[in-house]
């Protein structure tokens, strides 16, 4: 981890339908990477190997991947291991949060969580003010609600203006997964 007495951590969301969320996070993790930081990346909902997830496991251990989901999106009601998942995995990221030891945490998906009810949004929002001074928190997905939008510094939404998927082409290798 770079000790640095100056630097201070903020809370950045990037939530909205289009396109890009779990991307910027990751790019940003890369510039983090070539800093000389350390990375936590906790992936809610999904639990796939995506390639992103096998590129970032070339910068181990300056970089720690924790996945707590199904492998799927929630469609509909979630299901009672979706909440165990979800509570399992914000007290996972939780400790190493507070432990201090990482400059950049990216809780992708979070939003989605949040906006399923499965996490109160209360401890989410009274971790990000006890969380240590120099810790970068980045939380995706769409949905953000409004108190997390409030007590963020930076807020992104992403807007699909345009995407192939409406003309039928589906999730490209390198490229979507």
């Amino acid at each position: 981890m770079v000790s640095n007495k100056n630097f201070t951590g903020y809370v950045q969301v990037y939530t909205g339908n289009g396109k890009g969320k779990t991307t910027a996070a990751l790019g940003l993790a890369l510039r983090a990477l070539g800093a000389g930081f350390r990375v936590f990346l906790g992936q809610f909902i999904k639990s796939s190997e995506y390639n992103e997830i096998k590129a970032l496991r070339k910068f181990e251990p300056a970089v720690e991947i924790a996945q707590f989901g199904r492998g799927c999106f929630i469609k509909g009601k979630p299901s009672p291991e979706d909440y165990q998942l979800a509570q399992e995995g914000f007290t996972f990221c939780q400790e190493k949060i507070l432990s201090g030891q990482f400059n950049l945490v990216i809780l992708d998906e979070l939003n989605l969580v949040l906006h399923f009810g499965l996490l109160d949004l209360a401890k989410v929002l009274e971790l990000l003010k006890v969380r240590p001074r120099h810790t970068e928190i980045v939380i995706t997905g769409r949905y953000a609600p409004p108190e997390l939008i409030e007590a963020a510094d930076l807020v992104t939404e992403m807007r699909e203006i345009k995407h192939y998927f409406r003309q039928g082409v589906a999730a490209r290798e390198g490229i979507e997964k």
